[in-house]
């Protein structure tokens, strides 16, 4: 399937720009060259995020998708007497997902420094008891590759307090079709929406109604598709992930189509229609409750939008840790999403 390659080819491009929420300039700016390739209209809001529009036959009503392209990351707090980095988080992770993770500091200025996520007590040959230290923001530091001994050699190197802190995703494609990397939360369903654009496009197919699709920005920290929503928009439909674990249905090679979450019910019949179409087209689906999460497409709710609002994603192991899915999961999930756009 050539567009199943040309979204992996995508999904591990935009796992290798770094795009912490509150510093996605870079990865928009790609968005928006793909999508000037692609031959297709888009805007760039206020917030900074990319709202590409498909005319179709009808304009209204329209047809919404948003996929996220920001990620967690974090933010220099505090340069410690020693030249070390304390750090405050961006997005809902733990620090014990990250300790011994590689990082880039980029400076105002825009240098990249790289360095290592570490606890104060790193060393089993020096604290005995070190895995007692609690993994907290006050227990972690960063190591920088650089020569600094003090907080002012640190600073003289140009780093200092609010410069950004992304986490290497070390994005590996297996022989078997995993895909492994830290912020497939939510670059798999960018990836996915850029493969389904790609498609729609080269075909020549009109859709039946106008459709815009939001790669927003904000994702983690809790507003990223929560505004400029068109009038028009009656479904407004999230691509995020799909979350694996003890009691789930959710597995990684499924597009998982979300009940619930954190926010409450999802629309029941834009789920009962998502699920008739991943049927009709021999979509591998399961539907799921994710009880810690939460949408742009609930995010959009809470901010007032009379929409119809539904989630779906491709299923994703250890989301906001060391994160892998499937092939299957990403050719499932655009699978439904074509089937959904062309739906009447």
């Amino acid at each position: 399937m050539k567009s199943l390659d040309y979204i992996v080819e995508q999904l591990v491009t935009i796992l290798n720009i770094p795009s912490p929420s509150g510093n996605t300039e870079q990865v928009i700016r790609y968005i928006e060259q793909e999508l000037t390739q692609l031959g297709v209209p888009h805007v760039r809001n206020h917030k900074g995020g990319v709202i590409a529009t498909l005319e179709g036959k009808k304009d209204r009503p329209a047809r919404m998708l948003t996929a996220h392209v920001d990620t967690l990351g974090a933010m220099v707090k505090e340069i410690h007497a020693n030249g070390t980095l304390r750090l405050t988080s961006i997005g809902g992770f733990r620090w014990h997902s990250v300790k011994g993770e590689y990082c880039w500091i980029e400076t105002a200025e825009g240098k990249v420094y790289t360095g290592t996520i570490l606890s104060k007590q790193p060393s089993v040959h020096v604290y005995r008891e070190m895995e007692k230290l609690p993994r907290t923001e006050e227990n972690m530091i960063v190591r920088l590759d650089e020569v600094t001994r003090s907080a002012e050699e640190t600073r003289k190197l140009g780093i200092e307090v609010g410069d950004f802190v992304s986490f290497d995703p070390r994005v590996q494609v297996t022989d078997s079709g995993f895909i492994k990397s830290r912020h497939l939360d939510d670059k798999a369903s960018v990836a996915i929406l850029l493969g389904v654009i790609k498609q729609i496009v080269e075909s020549g197919v009109k859709l039946p109604y106008t459709t815009y699709f939001l790669i927003s920005n904000n994702e983690e920290i809790g507003y990223g598709g929560n505004s400029n929503i068109p009038l028009e928009v009656k479904e407004y439909l999230a691509v995020d992930m799909g979350a694996i674990g003890e009691g789930q249905t959710t597995d990684e090679y499924c597009v998982s189509i979300c009940a619930k979450d954190s926010s409450g019910p999802y629309h029941k019949e834009f789920r009962q229609k998502l699920v008739k179409l991943a049927q009709e087209v021999e979509a591998y689906y399961k539907v799921d409750i994710y009880p810690y999460y939460g949408s742009d497409a609930s995010a959009a709710l809470r901010a007032g939008h009379d929409i119809i609002h539904g989630l779906i994603g491709p299923g994703i192991d250890a989301s906001h840790s060391h994160e892998r899915t499937h092939k299957e999961a990403l050719e499932n999930t655009a699978k439904l999403i074509r089937a959904y756009l062309e739906s009447e």
